[in-house]
């Protein structure tokens, strides 16, 4: 070993999502490869390193650590400076310490790996049939952690202590559970229980298991307490019990997720891709919308929709659970009652008895709420429709810096909160809509968490417009200074700031956004730039008859659409649908829009869609948010070439929804109506694609985007990327962020920083 005077010395701070992934163990380990001494340490300023020895030695030592961090670390920034030596003989994982700037993130939940798959299935392993078996490569992260540093004593596994073998692997640098701060195993570990719904105890540990998996191949609706929070299963191949659950938790119709044993399994009912096959393996294990045949079982999982959200298994539980059953895919959907937050412990989930026939739950708290991903391939790209599990707490850039941190909460729908930090948006988790007292508090929850965790106390909340919102009313409550920011620039910021851009043209179209001229926007084309934006066409105004009755029943739309033109078809498409019993009552709601009663105007292309859906009798009464355009994408052929009608008005080109539905209706008397739903679609994409090629011509830009919650559609999305690029110009969509809603509060973050940056 080289004496003080020749040793050298290099000190290293590692930021990023260093807590939590073996980043410790992996320095350790690195270390006595290359020969050196020192010490490693995570700190709220993050993984503080000191190498020393021969210079060589300690120079590869670093190199590795920039090069070659562990799978689950992402690297923000890595400061080296040379220190002076120690004297060291030896290299030490140092207690955590916290101090005054955090600047460390928790890694997401990611799927058991492998070894760990392999170990709770062998005999010979001693994590054998143990549901919680997770090592430095995988299992709870986020879902388990109080606070940073990232240490057992600030996880919910600071309960429970490691037994004598446990505490061996932690501390041996050769084992992959080495500083693994959730290693637990049956003898020492959080264990399961087996409950009626009046919650007595039917079996423990692996009779658990058992006694569940039983149930479930006996035809049982079960709640499954997991890692992020509560799940609620069947056995999705028995169309009764499928309708059987329906009934119980009042989601008559909306599609429901599945997770399949494996991927030979998905095979043999939905079309898997290359590209969904990994998405559905990935360490994320998202839900995957994929394209299936129809069958009677996923019809009941998805009516009429063809698509259906599939997922692998992801945590023990599920493994060791199928290992156990007979039965086909089962049924995983999110165990809460309508506007409610998911169920995260054994009380909560009870509260569901009504709906339940059994229990599986444990004793290992979830600390945080994270319910699952939900990915779709969209035209060989994928489109996240839910960034949640497995993705969060991962930051995104924040591409305007501010001196005030702002804490973005969202709108009405598919809520997130997003907070800033120095260069940095960190997105929380799904939420959903704070429309409940208890669905509210979780909002609150998990905007207080992210304060803690990132040590940030924000100056500014950013909000939606809309003055009636429960997020608006949030913010207001929550700070003095706040900043409003319109639905459709928040989605224009979310995806310039994703593409790293300060301008574009950007189409948002969606189903509502709320604007101060009282129009329910949603078929927007902006020159946006990240603090404002501007409208320079889109879809033209039409009346919304009953105001929210017509987003119910959206016969409405179309009648009102076709009533200037046949009158007939208009009072024939009322009195077949909920909204008319009788002429006298469709003619009154058509002279609604004439007076000017209740009958908002709107912009709206998810409105639009439905009046579609509604007009070919694909979906005339809506049962949950963005049903009419989706099952009228599944009801979708081949289209024919139908020109968009384009008009200028006011200096703006717009697609004219009048004629458009004029023109669809006169297709539907001669076409089938597979034909006029492929035709609709393309005719609204290359409508509001040719507006956007048009604006950015005129206005000397480069490139149009594309986001809100339509960007989901496949058909439409791919009719405007394809007029985008054909003429030129750069397509921007989305991938790391939601085009929907999920991802507005991303957007927000970003539009109040760039605004603050500029006052």
């Amino acid at each position: 070993m080289p004496t003080n005077t020749e040793r050298f010395a290099l000190s290293l701070t590692v930021r990023g999502t260093v807590q939590g992934v073996g980043f410790r163990p992996f320095v350790a380990r690195t270390a006595a490869e290359a020969g050196v001494t020192g010490s490693v340490a995570n700190t709220d300023a993050g993984v503080e390193i000191h190498f020393e020895g021969d210079r060589q030695a300690v120079e590869r030592a670093a190199q590795r650590v920039r090069s070659d961090p562990p799978r689950l670390a992402t690297l923000a920034d890595i400061e080296v400076s040379e220190a002076e030596p120690q004297g060291t003989d030896e290299f030490e994982i140092v207690p955590s310490e916290e101090g005054p700037n955090r600047t460390t993130l928790v890694p997401p939940d990611t799927a058991l790996c492998a070894a760990c798959r392999e170990e709770i299935r062998s005999e010979t392993s001693r994590f054998h049939d143990y549901w919680a078996t997770a090592c430095v490569d995988c299992g709870p992260r986020f879902a388990v952690t109080r606070a940073l540093p990232y240490d057992r004593a600030t996880t919910a596994m600071a309960e429970f202590e490691p037994c004598s073998a446990c505490r061996d692997d932690y501390e041996d640098r050769t084992d992959r559970r080495f500083h693994a701060q959730t290693i637990a195993c049956p003898d020492c570990g959080p264990t399961l229980s087996a409950v009626d719904t009046d919650g007595t105890t039917r079996a423990t540990g692996t009779d658990a298991l058992d006694w569940i998996g039983t149930r479930l191949d006996e035809g049982a609706v079960v709640g499954l307490m997991g890692t992020g929070g509560c799940h609620i299963a069947c056995d999705g191949t028995d169309p009764d019990l499928v309708e059987r659950l329906r009934t119980r938790l009042g989601r008559p119709a909306k599609p429901l997720a599945t997770m399949a044993r494996s991927l030979d399994s998905v095979r043999e009912f939905a079309t898997v891709t290359p590209g969904a096959a990994d998405l559905l393996r990935s360490k994320r294990r998202p839900i995957v919308l994929l394209g299936h045949g129809r069958t009677d079982w996923l019809d009941a999982v998805a009516p009429g929709l063809d698509t259906v959200g599939v997922m692998l298994p992801y945590s023990g539980i599920h493994h060791l659970l199928f290992e156990r059953l007979d039965s086909g895919p089962l049924v995983m959907t999110s165990a809460n009652r309508p506007g409610e937050p998911m169920a995260t412990d054994r009380s909560s989930l009870l509260a569901l008895s009504d709906a339940l026939d059994a229990a599986l739950v444990h004793d290992r708290e979830i600390v945080n709420r994270c319910d699952d991903s939900v990915v779709r391939p969209v035209n060989g790209d994928r489109r996240l429709l839910r960034r949640s599990r497995g993705h969060v707490p991962r930051p995104l850039d924040r591409p305007v810096q501010a001196d005030a941190e702002v804490l973005a909460v969202g709108a009405g729908t598919d809520v997130t909160v997003a907070l800033t930090r120095g260069d940095i948006v960190l997105p929380s988790q799904h939420i959903g809509e704070p429309e409940t007292p208890t669905a509210a508090d979780a909002h609150r929850e998990a905007s207080n968490r992210l304060c803690e965790l990132l040590s940030v106390s924000p100056d500014v909340v950013a909000h939606d417009c809309h003055p009636e919102l429960e997020t608006t009313a949030i913010a207001t409550d929550r700070a003095e200074r706040t900043v409003a920011v319109q639905h459709h620039h928040a989605h224009a910021a979310s995806l310039l700031a994703e593409h790293d851009r300060d301008r574009a043209i950007v189409i948002a179209a969606d189903g509502t956004g709320y604007s101060p001229d009282g129009v329910v926007r949603g078929g927007e084309v902006l020159d946006s730039g990240l603090a404002d934006s501007e409208r320079v066409g889109g879809l033209s105004r039409f009346r919304l008859p009953g105001g929210e009755a017509a987003v119910r029943e959206p016969a409405r739309v179309a009648a009102a659409l076709l009533s200037d033109t046949d009158r007939e078809r208009a009072v024939s498409l009322l009195r077949n649908s909920e909204a008319a019993s009788s002429r006298a009552d469709a003619e009154t709601i058509l002279e609604q829009p004439v007076a000017g009663v209740n009958s908002p105007y709107s912009t709206s292309a998810g409105r639009f869609l439905d009046a579609v859906a509604a007009l070919l009798g694909v979906c005339s009464v809506r049962r949950y948010r963005g049903e009419p355009a989706m099952r009228l994408e599944a009801a979708a052929g081949d289209p024919v070439a139908l020109d968009p009608p384009l008009t200028r008005r006011d200096g703006q080109l717009r697609l004219d929804a009048t004629a458009a539905m004029d023109r669809l209706a006169s297709l539907d008397t001669h076409r089938d109506s597979s034909v006029v739903a492929a035709t609709a679609q393309r005719l609204l994409g290359l409508g509001l694609a040719e507006i956007a090629v048009t604006a950015a011509d005129e206005r000397s830009l480069d490139a149009v985007g594309f986001t809100g919650g339509v960007a989901y559609n496949e058909a439409i999305d791919r009719v405007v990327r394809q007029r985008v690029e054909t003429a030129g110009y750069t397509y921007l969509g989305h991938h790391r962020v939601p085009p929907g809603d999920a991802g507005l509060a991303y957007g927000q973050a970003v539009a109040a920083s760039a605004r603050l940056a500029d006052s």
